[in-house]
């Protein structure tokens, strides 16, 4: 499937066709460079198989191979790793079958300390604990508590020669799998769900093992979505009928896929939304798709691209830049703010969404005696008035909004000394029961059933339900990472995170996956990041980022400072006077 670069960013002049996410073709974007790849499910690359126990050409390269031993299909795991271990202490390692099989997966903290002893020699690994992948390609939370490992290395010559080999003495009696394993030897895949009241698509992270044949991944992604989602997006999404099974493997003849399922109160409305699901979750699948139920043709989709295109998993434009400047918004791009000058005024930060036809505007305002309030607006462009809340606060977050389904009742949530809260377009605040305190930031998925909150520095994942008028969070998931101190969270694509934090004493911007397992360094920040926001990367564009730190305004990429020059409809300042900052960038979109 093509992946459309659509707005990587920031005004300029780029003549950018888009088809199928509600973009008018005359949209002027500028292209400002690669931010992450849309993430859904890609490939699985073929075949890359762990190394065997014979191929190390040092002590470190065993041990690193000895944690890769595990990858590959479930039903192997035990007898590759077993491979590594001297035979007495195999029993160690109690073989457990298909569904039962999960890895423990680590994050080294520090490189391996070996030490040679008289017989043998003593490996201690030092480990972040970062989940527990199943069978059914989820990664989820840790079970194991360890953060170390030791166990032995025990050289054995072979008879008639100077050759070494070396075996595993007294291993752990679990399957380890470290994540730079994970991340050579499988392929993460995107999977969706339809959301409770089934009007959306949420996604769902899944490993596949590169060593699963090509011919078998539409079969493999099936039983996925048969099996039911991951257990941590209970709350906000629905699976299907139970007892639904697939009956045999889907099977493929020229374009032309076919899958077979034994599937209870198979109506025609939920083979459409099967039929969608299936388009989502197989992107890489072109042609026809047809739908039997106990071997009786149902549905048949002509062309599973085609479906993609008229049913789009998000309906997004492209981003538009703004910032706050001399306290009011202000644009960065062509596009004029959507506030009227009136009502654009002592503003701190905003968020920014559009629902339908309208705009949404969230504003933190300083009031006469320095505390914050939030005013709430809804309505056309542009919006003309706002109400405020009673409530005033000493910190709040910038608010974000949650994209619904339903654009009658749009809610957003905000931070404000340390509490999680909800509002509505009336500026109505209410208190989201959270199982920890001393919240300060909040981001939302694309989706609007998903939400990261840092609190006390740490970051957590958690699904989101709406229910009328209330909105219940699900038990909130802790993301392991290696960095500590977070101060500012956004969604960064379907399944992962920009977040700023410290490592190794160093302010640093990573994107992390939403489970943890995946961490690349964006940007060392010289400073705590203390406003941040992104576009996320999606089946149709890649992601950007926007920060403050320091009082100084960036955004990505390359990444730039915000000048004040950039700001639009901003007047020179005279010559010797220095000009106000551009402050807490975000985007609307």
């Amino acid at each position: 499937m093509s992946r459309r670069l659509l707005g990587c960013l920031f005004g300029g002049v780029v003549l950018a066709t888009v088809a199928g996410c509600g973009i008018p073709g005359d949209t002027e974007v500028r292209i400002e460079g690669p931010g992450p790849a849309a993430e859904a499910g890609a490939s699985s690359g073929g075949g890359v198989e762990p190394p065997p126990r014979k191929t190390a050409g040092s002590r470190e390269e065993f041990v690193a191979n000895f944690l890769s031993a595990a990858a590959g299909e479930p039903d192997g795991a035990y007898d590759r790793v077993r491979q590594f271990v001297v035979t007495e202490d195999r029993a160690r390692l109690p073989q457990k079958e298909g569904s039962e099989v999960a890895l423990t997966v680590v994050r080294l903290v520090d490189d391996p300390v070996i030490v040679p002893g008289p017989e043998e020699i003593r490996v201690t690994l030092k480990v972040q604990q970062v989940g527990q992948l199943t069978a059914d390609g989820v990664l989820a939370p840790p079970e194991a508590t360890p953060d170390t490992y030791d166990f032995g290395l025990r050289p054995i010559s072979l008879e008639g020669g100077d050759e070494t080999e070396w075996y595993v003495t007294d291993p752990p009696n679990m399957l380890l799998l470290s994540v730079d394993a994970l991340n050579r030897y499988y392929t993460p895949r995107t999977i969706y769900f339809w959301s409770s009241d089934r009007l959306r698509l949420v996604p769902d992270q899944r490993y596949l093992a590169r060593t699963v044949p090509d011919d078998r991944r539409v079969s493999e992604v099936v039983r996925w979505l048969v099996g039911g989602h991951s257990a941590w997006l209970k709350r906000a999404v629905s699976t299907l009928p139970d007892r639904t099974n697939l009956i045999n493997n889907a099977t493929r003849t020229d374009d032309r896929w076919e899958v077979n399922l034994d599937m209870a109160g198979a109506d025609s409305a939920r083979l459409e939304l099967l039929a969608t699901q299936l388009a989502w979750s197989l992107p890489e699948l072109q042609g026809q798709l047809e739908l039997k139920i106990r071997n009786q043709s149902q549905l048949v989709i002509d062309d599973v691209e085609q479906r993609r295109q008229k049913h789009p998993v998000y309906s997004i434009g492209a981003p538009q830049p703004f910032c706050v400047y001399e306290g009011a918004v202000r644009s960065l791009g062509p596009t004029g703010v959507p506030v009227v000058p009136a009502e654009n005024d002592t503003v701190v930060s905003a968020g920014l969404s559009r629902s339908g036809q309208r705009v949404l505007a969230a504003l933190v305002v300083e009031t006469d005696d320095g505390r914050r309030r939030l005013a709430v607006g809804a309505g056309a462009d542009p919006l003309t008035s706002f109400r405020a809340s009673p409530e005033t606060y000493q910190a709040v977050s910038r608010p974000v909004w949650l994209r619904s389904a339903d654009s009658r009742r749009p809610v957003g949530l905000v931070v404000a000394d340390g509490r999680l809260l909800r509002f509505d377009e009336a500026a109505n605040l209410d208190q989201v029961q959270l199982s920890v305190e001393g919240v300060t930031a909040v981001a939302a998925a694309l989706d609007g059933h998903r939400i990261a909150v840092v609190s006390d520095g740490a970051l957590y994942v958690a699904a989101v339900s709406h229910d009328g008028d209330a909105l219940a969070v699900g038990p909130l998931r802790l993301m392991p990472t290696s960095l500590t101190g977070l101060t500012a969270v956004d969604w960064y694509g379907e399944n992962s995170l920009v977040v700023a934090g410290s490592k190794a004493g160093k302010r640093v911007l990573y994107e992390v996956g939403v489970d943890g397992a995946r961490e690349t360094e964006l940007r060392a920040t010289g400073a705590t990041v203390t406003h941040l926001a992104a576009y996320p990367a999606n089946p149709e564009s890649y992601g950007s980022v926007m920060y403050e730190a320091n009082g100084v305004a960036y955004r990505a990429f390359p990444f730039e400072r915000i000048n004040p020059d950039q700001v639009r409809g901003v007047e020179p300042t005279l010559t010797g006077t220095r000009p106000s900052a551009p402050s807490a960038p975000f985007l609307l979109f």
